[in-house]
């Protein structure tokens, strides 16, 4: 797979095989390339043997675990009318459509107005001092971002994602926040494969509910959307999340 920019875009070319070998692969490729928030995941199929029709789902798996965030579109290409015809056939263009070459592609995403998009990243250490300095960052980039409200969520937020990492794998998390319009965006990225997973105590017993059920109480939307070489961890909070 040969990865370029291309006008903001991400351009992936994928030759090879697509089969069940490869199936998980492909998809967190997809993922991982959205989740790096090009203007759009373009994805040229062109060259790429698929034995099984069905196995264009892929596409469709990669869209839905980027469908609420970072919501990037993700554009076929395919110069080929039989193999395109194919990929309708199987219903993936009702998610990810298909075009016949990057140009029109391009074109399809349009010139209109989108609210300007701020972000940050930074690596931290696997140990305790990772939480103080992600609840700074975080209170740093909002407050200069004009988001100073919602600064004591999104500290709760980042504790739950980096006391997570730090408790439940070996990983050095990276912390990613995102701001746009009226909404804040805060994910922790780990090397664990295992998604994130809420678990809440049994009906009737007096246990305090879990992190991520703070998280799931507190904002929009949140996931756990695995990457080639982990999963990123994230939630969406927005004015109806402020303390």
């Amino acid at each position: 797979m040969r990865s370029d920019a291309l006008q903001g875009a991400c351009l992936l070319t994928v030759r090879g095989v697509l089969d069940s070998s490869t199936y998980l692969t492909l998809r967190d490729s997809v993922i991982k390339a959205a989740l790096e928030q090009p203007t759009a995941v373009l994805v040229d199929v062109g060259a790429l043997a698929v034995p099984a029709s069905s196995a264009w789902a892929v596409f469709t798996s990669a869209r839905w675990h980027v469908s609420y965030w970072p919501d990037v579109p993700i554009l076929l290409i395919c110069a080929h009318p039989a193999i395109a015809a194919t990929i309708a056939g199987n219903g993936v263009t009702r998610y990810v459509p298909v075009y016949p070459h990057a140009e029109a592609a391009l074109r399809s995403l349009g010139d209109g107005d989108t609210p300007l998009r701020r972000r940050a990243r930074a690596g931290l250490p696997a140990a305790p001092p990772a939480l103080s300095r992600s609840r700074a960052m975080v209170a740093e980039w909002l407050a200069g971002w004009g988001y100073a409200e919602l600064i004591p969520v999104a500290k709760i937020v980042v504790d739950v994602f980096i006391e997570n990492v730090l408790a439940h794998t070996d990983s050095a998390p990276v912390l990613r926040v995102e701001a746009k319009a009226e909404t804040v965006t805060i994910a922790v990225q780990d090397e664990a494969t295992a998604p994130a997973v809420r678990r809440e105590p049994p009906l009737g017993t007096t246990r305090a509910i879990s992190g991520l059920g703070v998280v799931a109480a507190l904002s929009r939307a949140w996931g756990s959307t695995p990457t080639v070489s982990g999963k990123t961890v994230w939630a969406v909070i927005g004015p109806e999340s402020r303390l």
